[in-house]
């Protein structure tokens, strides 16, 4: 009777030598299967379970090998490598605790095991990096835990809550596709992972993708009802998507008070979005620009730049906006930007006439000089003309300090020029052009303000300055 267990114990012997010399060759699977029959022959063997683990962690199995390595040290708790295997499988899964726990008792067992000491260090390690990885989540230092999380995944590399950790924090810093490959590698392996599902939505919720971003928050909490951060981002982008929505369409619908409250509210939902935030205060700045509140929409506009440095919209309206406040330098370098960026046909002319609009503004304003609108007529500019020579005259001026004559005979000569421009429609055609008037011929220093003031008041003889007294003068003309 005794024959049949002999016979048995052999024939797994048999079998684990076939699989100790799979595993020589690294041929895990067939040496798992070679395990497996002397497991199957002889189930009470502990050292068969412990080869068995081996293999399952050489396979990157380390839930199933935890299973083999538990049974082998129930069926013998004196078995060394099963209690070594089994703290490996705690370390690599992110157990660190249990793992620290077997590697105690393999120095219990002998205390000079120089693999358990160094497996318990490095357990040990772990720990450390995971206490530091929960402050310095709190503080929100997120590259920090990243950091933490690397270190911590080279000795537990197939934890899934240090990986989703990292990723989450990847997401947090803006680090999206990085982000989404740790999590869709879980999600191959494990598809109803919820903490995954919470951080591929995660990532579309940072990158404005918000429908698609509920699917997976609510997915999430399909998996886990009590996800308490799938559950805040799922309301948070309901919300968010919401108030950006009615204000899109308060703005549609001219209502920009509407508008600009709306998404005032809607910025306030969650400062951690970035992109999205970063429309709605472009979109925001669109409606204070046309409330004519364009301080405020170059501020607006300029915080959009800030959380996406990539926003083409925003720079253009800004640009926009600094045109509109005659900040010529400024349109410029939000136009280059935008030129580099996208090379278009039409960046280009904006970039030029931003460029034309700077070059003009360098110029005397021979509008202002006249005190009249650009669009001002032929006899607007004659009577500006009139009213301004005869404030700025050096004749009226001849009791005054010299550094006030000098002062007034300057602009006597300003205003002459400018109305020498403005009265002729070819000359105020091209300096509307924007054009350089002295390279078409015209040199503004060569012409004589008092001939051009003798013309407009009809020659010599034909006007006088008289004192009335202190400081009055009337125009006498003949």
């Amino acid at each position: 009777m005794q024959i049949l267990p002999l016979i048995a114990g052999q024939e797994a012997e048999s079998f684990k030598e076939q699989g100790n010399a799979f595993y020589a060759k690294k041929d895990y699977n067939e040496a798992y299967n070679y395990y497996t029959k002397a497991i199957d022959t002889c189930p009470s063997n502990a050292s068969y379970y412990g080869n068995r683990a081996a293999t399952l962690m050489m396979l990157g199995k380390f839930r199933e090998a935890l299973g083999d390595a538990q049974q082998s040290i129930r069926l013998d708790d004196s078995f060394l490598r099963g209690h070594l295997r089994e703290g490996k499988c705690h370390l690599c899964l992110g157990n660190a605790m249990a793992a620290s726990r077997c590697f105690q008792r393999v120095l219990e067992l002998d205390h000079k095991n120089a693999q358990a000491q160094q497996e318990l260090d490095n357990a040990r390690t772990v720990l450390e990096y995971e206490k530091i990885a929960e402050v310095d989540f709190e503080k929100r230092d997120f590259r920090k835990v990243v950091f933490c999380m690397d270190r911590a995944l080279e000795f537990a590399p197939a934890c899934h809550r240090f990986k989703i950790l990292k990723a989450e924090c990847l997401a947090l810093l803006g680090r999206y596709p990085e982000a989404q490959s740790v999590a869709s590698d879980i999600l191959r392996i494990d598809s109803t992972n919820a903490d995954a599902l919470y951080v591929r939505g995660l990532c579309l919720y940072y990158e404005d993708c918000i429908e698609k971003a509920v699917q997976f928050f609510v997915q999430a909490l399909r998996m886990a009802p009590d996800h308490e951060k799938a559950c805040i981002a799922c309301r948070n982008a309901k919300a968010l998507k919401a108030k950006k929505d009615d204000g899109n369409k308060a703005f549609k619908e001219g209502n920009y008070k509407l508008a600009f409250d709306l998404y005032t509210e809607a910025l306030a939902i969650d400062p951690n979005n970035r992109k999205t935030n970063a429309k709605l205060y472009c979109n925001r700045g669109t409606v204070n620009s046309k409330l004519r509140k364009l301080d405020e929409a170059i501020d607006d506009c300029t915080n959009a730049i800030r959380l996406d440095d990539t926003y083409i919209k925003a720079y253009l309206r800004r640009a926009q906006c600094y045109k509109d406040t005659e900040q010529f330098e400024d349109a410029v370098r939000d136009y280059e930007k935008v030129y580099q960026t996208e090379k278009t046909k039409e960046h280009k002319q904006l970039l030029k006439n931003a460029q034309m609009e700077l070059k003009k503004s360098k110029r005397k304003d021979y509008y202002k000089i006249l005190g009249v609108d650009k669009n001002a007529s032929e006899d607007e500019i004659k009577k500006a003309y009139r009213k301004r020579a005869l404030m700025h005259h050096p004749d009226r001026h001849s009791s005054a300090s010299a550094e006030i004559q000098k002062e007034e005979e300057k602009k006597f000569k300003e205003v002459g020029e400018a109305f020498t421009i403005l009265s002729d429609p070819k000359k105020k055609a091209r300096y509307d052009s924007g054009q350089d008037l002295e390279e078409d011929g015209m040199n503004m220093g060569d012409f004589d303000a008092n001939n051009i003031f003798k013309a407009f008041f009809g020659g010599p003889g034909g006007f006088s300055f008289e004192a009335s007294g202190p400081g009055n003068f009337f125009f006498q003309f003949g």
